[in-house]
């Protein structure tokens, strides 16, 4: 979503809107305000993604939780954020399984991993400094997964998870709004590795981050963001070697550039999406960071026809 937003070159009037045409903070860089006031653009570029061959789009909410807003001052809004982001989605989901009722599209309901973490400590004199507590991320990830069910979602999403101990609130908030909500949605979990040790920034590997979430029992385990995907070869073929659940992949088009950018091709990023499709690692394919339409394009057609991973029956 944000390379595609980049390449509308918005200014701090799109992400003001009328909603904040008086707010005393900037607001540009805020990506997620941006179903609010240019509602218009998340649509065209969820279209766009459909357009390519996509089953699932994710909603324009990656940091639309009460923390990370509050650094715009911006938290009174959470709950309209997630809701519209949801139903921009949800529209244009419906819209292209409309046209062909028998390849239904799907809306993931996406929440970030936040700019706070339960786990590292916040001053490098006191291992036991943090900067916000369990209960504060409860409470954050459950005022969001609320407003995504009421705005639309067919699935929920924790991803880029690089400390496991978010993603436990995450999850934990998660049921407590089914629970309120009286319905279950599918669940997709989805871990970052952040370098080449194999590890989450937390310390995990693949492994030991699948079983501190299986509890949760989801539709899919995954990585996705930081490395590109030939570096997540050995990681993703760890995962799905122990998940007993379905498994996705949704890498960055290579490491960013001194610049910022992307510079993977889809035919690059196609190749060894459909290597991993073929060597029976996936259940569920895409692209994070810098992932344009291509590149979605591509690895439709480098995985169509490949069947899908069949998870090991777990032993009783």
């Amino acid at each position: 979503m944000g390379t595609m937003i980049q390449r509308y070159a918005l200014t701090e009037d799109d992400f003001r809107g009328d909603h904040f045409r008086a707010h005393s903070i900037p607001l540009l860089g805020n990506n997620d305000l941006l179903s609010l006031t240019r509602p218009d653009v998340i649509g065209e570029i969820h279209r766009a993604y459909l357009e390519a061959g996509a089953d699932i789009i994710e909603t324009n909410t990656f940091s639309s939780t009460r923390l990370p807003m509050s650094d715009y001052g911006v938290t009174d809004a959470v709950g309209e954020i997630n809701r519209a982001a949801a139903r921009i989605a949800r529209e244009a989901a419906d819209e292209y399984t409309a046209r062909t009722p028998d390849r239904p599209r799907f809306v993931a309901g996406i929440l970030g991993p936040m700019n706070r973490t339960a786990s590292i400590s916040s001053d490098v004199n006191d291992p036991g400094a943090r900067d916000v507590t369990f209960e504060e991320l409860r409470r954050a990830y459950g005022e969001q997964a609320r407003a995504l069910i009421e705005g639309g979602a067919d699935i929920l999403m924790v991803e880029t998870i690089f400390d496991t101990l978010n993603a436990k609130a995450a999850l934990f908030a998660i049921m407590q709004e089914f629970d309120r909500a009286g319905t279950r949605l599918p669940l997709m979990i989805s871990g970052t590795i952040t370098d080449q040790s194999g590890r989450t920034l937390t310390g995990q590997t693949p492994e030991a981050f699948y079983n501190s979430l299986r509890h949760a029992r989801p539709l899919a385990f995954g990585l996705n963001c930081a490395l590109g995907p030939d570096a997540l070869r050995p990681y993703l073929q760890e995962l799905s070697t122990v998940s007993e659940f379905h498994v996705s992949c949704h890498p960055n088009a290579g490491l960013p550039n001194e610049f910022g950018g992307y510079d993977l091709t889809p035919e690059a990023m196609a190749a060894t999406m459909g290597d991993f499709a073929r060597s029976g690692f996936l259940n569920f394919a895409g692209g994070c960071c810098g992932t344009t339409p291509d590149h979605i394009a591509a690895i439709a057609a480098a995985v169509d026809g490949v069947a899908p991973r069949q998870p090991p029956t777990p032993p009783h």
